[in-house]
């Protein structure tokens, strides 16, 4: 028998000159990066929010506090790798990562397999267990407009019992 939890993640960054736009552990080549404490990394932010969410935990502001200078610049990676050992010290592994990254620009349909391997690798998954999906808002909103990007994770967690 297994239990289950569910949560469910969302983040997003404003568009900037002068950083490097990072999106699921990957460097992306682009002229602009996203603003933010650490690197970023809006796609493992959704992800590790949803991970946080489904064990109760809050999110990864509680955890990884953007006025702690020990994060500043710190590899999205390495925080992800922080909620897996929370996940596992509560008995929990992932059974699927649903996320979608929303973003007008760059096309970022060439670097989702190795997204894909990213949050597997750091989450000590499957890579059939994780799925990255990219689109466009049409021109529409802040992420339309080439402001910012957005991403959204749900998240299942599963316990089974031996």
């Amino acid at each position: 028998m297994c239990n289950l939890r569910i949560g469910h993640g969302y983040d997003v960054h404003r568009l900037t000159p002068g950083r490097k736009l990072v999106l699921g552990g990957v460097d992306i080549p682009f002229e602009l990066g996203l603003l933010g404490h650490s690197d970023a990394d809006v796609l493992l932010h959704a992800v590790m929010d949803a991970v946080l969410g489904a064990l109760g935990e809050g999110d990864i502001g509680r955890h990884f506090s953007d006025t702690d200078s020990a994060y500043k610049d710190i590899s999205s990676m390495k925080l992800a790798a922080e909620c897996r050992v929370i996940m596992h010290s509560r008995g929990y592994r992932i059974s699927n990562i649903d996320s979608t990254l929303i973003a007008q620009n760059p096309r970022l349909s060439p670097f989702i397999a190795e997204m894909r391997r990213n949050i597997a690798s750091v989450f000590n998954t499957s890579e059939d267990n994780v799925n990255v999906k990219a689109t466009t808002e049409e021109g529409l909103g802040f992420t339309g407009c080439g402001e910012g990007i957005a991403a959204h994770c749900v998240v299942i967690l599963e316990k089974c019992s031996q």
